[in-house]
């Protein structure tokens, strides 16, 4: 069974989203830690083959570790995104078949990953987030760490987020992770690719796609595809089921909210 969504979480991890793209702005790789919490590390990863960029971060509390992804910023990112073959997932045997271009970033950074929760307390509670991309790349992530390492119950809230892999690859996700909710706004695209039936019209292969579990709708529409997409308006809809901590966590420090 599904846990409830946990509108104050889903609120925060979003701000933690949101800094993973103040980061990769700042030349130092600097970004708001919210209060209670500590830096533990940041980590980078290399898409499609380009040098490597500044990709999240994990941070700690007395008793929970978030480990936040960045989404598409770059044209390397983009190029990868556009890369929707499917490659066999490396880090679990009956995984199935994932994303090619989202897998291979996942794997340029996953050392980086696994080091750092090696080095800490497996007693901590693990939530994984992303936001586009980075929603892809926490789905692929939590699958692998949840076999993989202490961290067997990794709690996932992803925003936005594209489909990962295969029927296989779901059926396997949706299995082992108890805790997943991928927020989605209605009207927002990128959670539309690649498509079930993904063909490359140079090859006669087909590519099979299916969205992992936990879908939630975020009832917006605009004429505009960024702001259907952007972190600002997944902010503002789930603001209105926990208004008070909202306007809370912004005032809290400056620029942790994406407003």
């Amino acid at each position: 069974m599904l846990e409830t969504i946990n509108y104050k979480l889903a609120l925060f991890l979003i701000c933690s989203c949101h800094q993973t793209y103040n980061q990769f702005l700042d030349s130092a790789g600097r970004f708001i830690v919210p209060a209670g919490y500590r830096y533990m590390t940041s980590f980078s990863a290399e898409a499609y083959g380009f040098a490597q960029e500044t990709f999240g971060y994990l941070i700690e509390s007395d008793d929970t570790i978030v480990l936040a992804f960045r989404g598409t910023t770059s044209a390397a990112d983009t190029v990868s995104d556009l890369i929707a073959r499917q490659m066999p997932y490396p880090w679990f045997a009956n995984g199935g078949n994932t994303h090619r271009g989202f897998t291979e970033i996942y794997a340029s950074a996953r050392k980086q990953i696994l080091d750092a929760l090696a080095k800490s307390d497996s007693h901590k509670k693990l939530i994984i987030t992303g936001h586009s991309l980075g929603g892809a790349l926490a789905t692929l992530c939590a699958l692998d760490l949840a076999y993989n390492t202490k961290f067997a119950s990794p709690i996932v809230y992803t925003y936005g987020a594209p489909r990962v892999g295969d029927p296989t690859f779901a059926a396997a996700y949706n299995q082992k992770i108890a805790f997943s909710h991928r927020i989605v706004i209605e009207s927002d695209l990128i959670p539309l690719i690649p498509p079930p039936l993904y063909k490359i019209p140079s090859q006669s292969k087909i590519y099979h796609y299916r969205h992992v579990k936990g879908g939630f709708t975020l009832h917006f529409l605009t004429d505009s595809f960024s702001k259907n997409h952007a972190l600002f308006n997944y902010f503002t809809m789930l603001a209105k089921y926990e208004s008070a901590y909202a306007i809370h966590l912004c005032s809290q420090l400056p620029s942790i909210c994406p407003i």
